[in-house]
């Protein structure tokens, strides 16, 4: 992990500090329906606000593609904002030129300006000379709160740290920490638990933590890929036949480092993906051709949290079975209530992050319990792959 600067040793009173946010949360008929990253990013602001500073707010929304959209405007979430800090929230029409300087020449310290969408110009996503020295033009300071954004290398999560003082923000500084505590300094025995629809998309995730951790768990329908790789009939389970031979080939590399692959052993079927369906559980080799396998089986689970009580970490990437829909969801939040009971505990360190595990957390009820959840896709994913962030790797200097 590159080392960074954080918040603490910036002297930021009366100065104007550029923010880098990830805004880009749900909104519905103009207003924020899940204010989650918007809550997390208040520690930061009112931080700053606490020791004087003037705070200029930056983020991208959606995909405007370098043009002015209407509806990817970041106006509607001036007053979430403004509501998360308990301090009213300046709103400019525009991130860079006349309108954005007017509202920043205006602040005064302990005050905050929200600037308009980033990707509204062409040269972030480029990240364009010119368009860095134009937001770099408004601020003293950059601080990088956006670990979610990290992986790509646009004008305000990278090409700034390299024109202005640099500094990540409280909740870039605790992702950090957390992943780093999770993979490159844990406490042994270390167990990832990766799941999804399938292995096509996680290659580089499975083949770097076979390398990394001591137990990988496979879950989810990727599972089926796996299971099928061996010679056992999955059915009519999603499963990827034709990647057997690199399902092989990962099972031998985690081999090669000493790595246990646990595979379920009996499994939840069905006829089909829905709600009310009548179901069966079974031997993970007999199941029938004319079936679906769709959650993980309770002796499975029985099995894994044995596992658990021994491990000292967990990084957790994806649902174990097709938790969307009941009574599918079983295994999943079972396995999440024992890591959120062993967390408690003092035993575990439990890292999670992905879209689909936020939402198995939220839906299990334990996502605050957990030692650490992030809400970041792919910078989460990439940073699983064992790959460099731009974003992270500029605030090394």
């Amino acid at each position: 992990m590159a080392s960074f600067k954080t918040l603490g040793q910036a002297d930021v009173g009366g100065k104007r500090v550029l923010v880098r946010a990830d805004l880009n949360v749900p909104v519905k008929d103009g207003r924020v329906t899940d204010a989650t990253r918007i809550e997390r990013f208040a520690t930061t602001v009112t931080d700053l606000l606490m020791r004087g500073a003037k705070v200029i707010v930056l983020s991208h929304f959606d995909r405007p593609k370098g043009k002015r959209v209407p509806e990817m405007s970041l106006r509607p979430i001036a007053p979430a904002l403004a509501k998360a800090i308990g301090h009213d929230v300046v709103f400019a029409d525009d991130c860079i030129g006349e309108a954005a300087e007017t509202v920043v020449e205006s602040l005064k310290p302990g005050q905050v300006a929200l600037l308009e969408n980033l990707r509204y110009h062409s040269g972030e996503e480029a990240n364009d000379k010119d368009f860095v020295k134009a937001l770099a033009a408004l601020g003293d300071i950059y601080v990088n709160d956006a670990f979610s954004a990290a992986h790509r290398a646009h004008a305000s999560t990278e090409g700034l740290a390299h024109v202005l003082p640099a500094y990540a923000g409280r909740q870039m500084q605790a992702e950090l920490e957390a992943l780093t505590a999770a993979l490159e300094q844990p406490r042994k025995p270390v167990m990832a638990i990766v799941g999804g629809s399938k292995i096509s998309s996680k290659l580089d995730v499975l083949n770097n933590l076979a390398a990394k951790v001591d137990v990988l768990v496979i879950g989810g329908g990727m599972a089926n890929t796996f299971l099928n790789a061996q010679g056992i009939n999955v059915g009519k389970s999603l499963c990827e036949r034709d990647l057997a031979d690199t399902a092989r080939a990962i099972l031998e590399n985690a081999k090669r480092n000493n790595c246990d692959v646990f595979l379920p052993t009996d499994v939840v079927i069905a006829d089909g993906l829905k709600e009310g369906i009548a179901t069966a559980i079974c031997p993970v080799d007999k199941v029938p051709s004319d079936k679906m396998i769709l959650d993980v089986g309770p002796g499975s689970v029985q099995a894994l949290k044995a596992m658990l009580n021994v491990c000292k970490t967990l990084l957790w990437n994806g649902p174990l079975g097709a938790f969307e829909i009941k009574p599918f969801d079983e295994a999943t939040f079972s396995i999440a209530h024992h890591v959120a009971a062993l967390t408690k505990a003092g035993t575990l360190v439990s890292v999670a992050g992905g879209g689909d595990t936020v939402a198995a957390l939220n839906g299990a009820g334990v996502t605050d319990q957990l030692s650490y959840v992030s809400t970041a896709g792919g910078a989460f994913l990439e940073w699983m792959e064992g790959k460099e962030l731009p974003g992270v790797k500029a605030l090394g200097g």
